[in-house]
């Protein structure tokens, strides 16, 4: 049977490593659910498969779209489920990996036919952001949907804003569109979570942070500091170096908030996977357990 193999988990646990490493094994493709990957340029930031990488796997969804470019979950879903059907014929196994929930939860489950939002309307509330502050956003989305707003991230401006964006293009809640009914696929899905020790995984967050300064963020960072008000560079490791090019930081206060942040953004990515009961979880170490776990469950 055709099987959709997910490999998910926190930032820097050592999805990509596995994913290849099962892709040149099973000798199939690799669809990137990495959203932040999606974007051409931002190969050093968002730690983005190696060229050597890419050479020995094919890979989907890496670096396609400029940063100009609105890409929505829906988009995502509908460009992945069309594409899978070709990835089966040539290989009954296709790896799908990344962090990015909502991503994933598109594919495997469905998502509610959500309408796109007109971009005059998100620069309206990204420029209320900036002018009013995070705060006056909450205000509002509490006010026109109180279901949502009691569910959303209230530290998360994006979050806050699609809910808003959602409500002035359709005059209805974006709470309203989301019923979370399971959309039934004609492929099996097999979820393999990726857990670091808490400790190592600090270490190895710490470590990815200091390669990327080596390898270059910094001239990355700057070559798209015009875009910066984009979505796509709102983001862990291109934020606070911008902060830093504005002179509210030194260099060295830049790469210890970005330690810090995609710290708690790691965190963030445990508590949104935690919740999904059909992950089987696994030390990034333990390979062979992994590949036992998915030969069994193809019997």
């Amino acid at each position: 049977m055709n099987t959709l193999i997910l490999i998910t988990g926190p930032t820097a646990s050592g999805k990509t490593d596995i994913s290849v490493e099962l892709a040149l094994r099973y000798g199939c493709d690799i669809i990137s659910a990495d959203s932040r990957q999606f974007y051409k340029g931002l190969s050093i930031g968002t730690a983005a498969p190696k060229k050597e990488d890419m050479a020995r796997v094919n890979h989907h969804f890496v670096g396609f779209i400029p940063v100009t470019e609105y890409y929505s979950v829906s988009r995502f879903e509908q460009n992945v489920i069309n594409l899978l059907p070709s990835l089966f014929e040539k290989n009954s196994r296709v790896i799908m990996t990344g962090g990015s929930g909502l991503y994933i939860d598109a594919v495997c489950n469905g998502i509610d036919d959500i309408p796109d939002v007109d971009i005059e309307i998100r620069n309206r509330y990204e420029v209320k952001l900036r002018e009013e502050g995070i705060e006056s956003l909450r205000n509002e989305l509490k006010l026109v949907d109180p279901g949502h707003y009691s569910r959303v991230d209230l530290r998360n401006p994006r979050r806050i804003i699609r809910g808003l964006e959602i409500f002035a293009t359709t005059g209805r809640p974006y709470s309203s569109f989301l019923t979370k009914e399971k959309i039934p696929r004609n492929f099996r899905i097999i979820k393999i979570g990726l857990m670091p020790e808490r400790g190592l995984l600090h270490e190895r967050i710490n470590d990815r942070v200091d390669i990327m300064i080596k390898e270059g963020l910094l001239a990355e960072a700057r070559s798209f500091y015009e875009f910066r008000d984009y979505n796509a560079l709102k983001t862990v490791g291109y934020r606070e170096l911008f902060d830093h090019f504005d002179g509210k930081t030194s260099l060295n206060e830049a790469i210890s908030l970005i330690k810090r942040n995609t710290r708690r953004y790691a965190r963030r990515q445990i508590t949104w996977w935690t919740r999904d009961s059909e992950i089987k979880w696994f030390r990034p170490e333990n390979q062979s357990d992994i590949l036992s776990f998915i030969e069994q469950d193809a019997r």
